[in-house]
């Protein structure tokens, strides 16, 4: 009898994991609803992906409970491996291998029924009939990230578990990978994606921000900007690096960050940062306005105010 499906595609509680004496995941609780795109941000070596394998029930957490797409991620682990799809950070398909090759070797690991079928609907979802047989070791970037897809979506699962799926690929690749995944959304399937790109960040429905295992802010990007409380002026002019390096001294000044040809300036006490930039431009040929704080001031902030597992300032 089938189970009914469940309100989230993911519902983790307080999920804990050691490595030796290094404390990797740290009381995380996440939910992701079903045909929402969740965003996870963090550092290299935050936890990202040790997070993601224990909600997929690939690694087995030392504390802490969850269900991945109604299945227990302890008990169940081996249900939830075969009605989600998961692509690693690195490419892990055979370039020796047409793309038509690799799908069917897939296909077949999965015991589909009418594989040959499932394989060429899934060529022609992912645009990849043109390819077909081009063996995947001359394909670029961008095609290795289709067909990675493409193999994770042949058995149709509800849940993607997306690591980094497009580090090193072209910004129009990245783009139309962005649009596959909204597609597949609206279609109810749904998505938690770690990413390094604020644009991408954008593109989520939800976002959770990770850094040395813990969870430091999670909601809608909105959400996540406003819980920090941080204002954001921005400086026009020249000699931004070395007025930057003054203000990171200034009462009030939480973070600077040259961005191009402008300098923003962030704080959490928005009097005092306020009077100390129109000090700082007081005389001078610089202009400064109040802005939005924007989720990249955010993160640089949530990321430059965390402490590694070890307790060393980050």
């Amino acid at each position: 009898m089938n189970q009914p499906a469940p309100t989230y595609a993911i519902d983790v509680q307080k999920l804990n994991k050691h490595f030796g004496d290094k404390h990797v995941v740290d009381d995380v609780s996440l939910q992701v609803a079903r045909g929402e795109i969740f965003g996870f941000l963090g550092p290299n070596g935050s936890g990202k992906t040790t997070s993601i394998r224990l909600m997929c029930g690939l690694l087995t957490p030392d504390s802490g409970t969850g269900t991945c797409l109604g299945y227990d991620i302890v008990r169940e682990s081996a249900q939830i491996k075969r009605n989600v799809g998961y692509m690693t950070q690195r490419f892990s398909y055979w370039d020796d291998l047409t793309i038509r090759e690799n799908l069917d070797f897939v296909a077949r690991i999965y015991e589909m029924p009418n594989r040959r079928e499932a394989v060429e609907r899934s060529l022609e979802s992912l645009g990849l009939q043109s390819r077909a047989n081009q063996l995947t070791g001359a394909l670029s970037g961008g095609w290795k990230q289709r067909l990675a897809l493409a193999a994770c979506m042949l058995h149709e699962p509800q849940l993607l578990l997306l690591d980094e799926p497009t580090a090193g690929v072209d910004p129009t690749a990245r783009r139309d990978f962005w649009e596959e995944l909204h597609r597949l959304a609206a279609r109810g399937i749904s998505v938690l994606v770690s990413t390094h790109y604020m644009d991408e960040a954008e593109r989520c429905h939800k976002l959770a921000y990770i850094a040395y295992g813990k969870l430091l802010a999670q909601g809608t990007a909105r959400e996540v900007i406003e819980s920090q409380n941080l204002a954001t002026w921005t400086i026009y002019g020249e000699h931004l690096s070395k007025l930057s390096e003054q203000l990171r001294k200034t009462p009030g000044v939480d973070q600077t960050v040259v961005f191009g040809s402008a300098l923003h300036v962030s704080g959490i006490e928005h009097a005092t940062l306020e009077a100390a930039v129109k000090q700082a431009i007081q005389g001078t040929t610089l202009r400064a306005e109040r802005i939005e704080t924007g989720l990249e001031d955010v993160f640089i902030y949530l990321m430059s105010h965390s402490t590694d597992n070890y307790g060393a300032p980050s």
